[in-house]
């Protein structure tokens, strides 16, 4: 069973009591936020998983507790390098990243993986099963796999992703992994938050460029093709030059890269070392010119604005005029009485004349 205070730490409701839940005082909170900070520096797996339980919470209370735990986490932060893997379904992403991953913790670093399932839009639950699917990585010690649910985000990754990052930094992981949820060509979010994109492609399914659309090759900064084993390595290295001609027709970055093409095999081991050279390259190269820093700047900017766009509608919703405005409104468009797009500018002028 938690103790009293594991539970203070994981929701604001307070104590288990012989009665129930009762609200602890405001100073005992503060001492549940620092022994928690405490925990995570001195590289507790348990408090890491309870922050990010914490900052995962959608209560009030909570997210006033993981305001200040992000607040102490920050300035020990910002050291690790982020990378963001993203590859339609099939495609093989838990077993390249076991693979590369193992890898990684192999030249002694300390690596955490963020994963993201996709929500059920009826039950909002999600099968967090990418532990079961990382089988070497999960049983390293110096490994740390943390999957959430989406919550219905769209981007491919979760509302508090960034969180979950600076919070496994400052519990001293050095290479973190954002693996998308992969469902289609939206996962574009975890662009904004990581160092380098990873994308990885499936050679030997058929029409090759088919599979990557424009708009997420020109986000990628590495590409993978994967399952080169067997008889798909010829498929596959005819697939890498179609790859690198079509990269050709697209804008180079403004260091004037273009992203590389590696073959790999994750059951093979194949490949492996090079693809992690290959991302160490594009960060380095990034850090010698300034642009690191930069980016995550950039990055920064962009996640503070999302929380503001956020809260605003979380506000606006909130609001009783909104509320049954929308509700009526609603049942015009089930009716067919009116327009989505007539509902919309009616409901927005309501929700503006309500600030002003």
């Amino acid at each position: 069973m938690e103790s009293a205070d594991a539970l203070s730490i994981l929701s604001a409701e307070g104590f288990v009591t012989p009665l129930g839940p009762t609200k602890p005082p405001a100073r005992r909170q503060r001492d549940s936020v620092d022994d928690l900070f405490i925990r995570l520096r001195g590289g507790d797996r348990g408090a890491l998983s309870r922050a990010i339980t914490l900052v995962e919470s959608a209560k009030e209370s909570d997210q006033e507790l993981a305001s200040e735990l992000l607040d102490r986490a920050l300035p020990v932060s910002g050291k690790s390098v982020r990378v963001g893997i993203t590859g339609s379904p099939g495609v093989g992403k838990s077993t390249l990243i076991d693979a590369l991953g193992s890898y990684v913790v192999g030249r002694k670093a300390h690596l955490a993986v963020l994963t993201v399932d996709p929500s059920s839009p009826s039950t909002r639950g999600s099968i967090l099963g990418d532990k079961s699917r990382m089988a070497t990585l999960s049983a390293h010690p110096n490994a740390y796999i943390r999957p959430s649910p989406s919550g219905g985000h769209l981007g491919g990754v979760a509302h508090q992703t960034r969180e979950a990052m600076l919070l496994c930094e400052a519990a001293g992981f050095d290479v973190i992994f954002v693996e998308t949820v992969g469902v289609g060509q939206s996962e574009i979010d975890v662009r904004d938050m990581v160092d380098c994109f990873l994308l990885l492609a499936l050679a030997g399914a058929g029409d090759e460029l088919q599979g990557i659309k424009r708009g997420i090759m020109e986000m990628a900064d590495v590409i993978a093709l994967t399952k080169v084993d067997g008889d798909n390595r010829t498929r596959a290295e005819v697939a890498a030059g179609q790859l690198e001609r079509a990269l050709m027709l697209l804008p180079a970055d403004p260091l004037g890269r273009r992203a590389s093409v590696n073959l790999v095999s994750a059951v093979e081991r194949k490949g492996i070392g090079d693809l992690w050279g290959q991302i160490e390259k594009y960060v380095d190269e990034d850090k010698a010119k300034g642009r690191f820093e930069w980016r995550r700047g950039t990055q920064a900017v962009t996640w503070m604005e999302d929380m503001v766009h956020r809260a605003l509608i979380g506000a606006w919703l909130r609001r009783p005029e909104v509320q049954s405005a929308t509700e009526a409104l609603s049942a015009e468009v089930r009716s067919g009485e009116k327009t989505p797009r007539r509902a919309a500018i009616e409901l927005f002028a309501i929700a503006r004349s309500a600030w002003l």
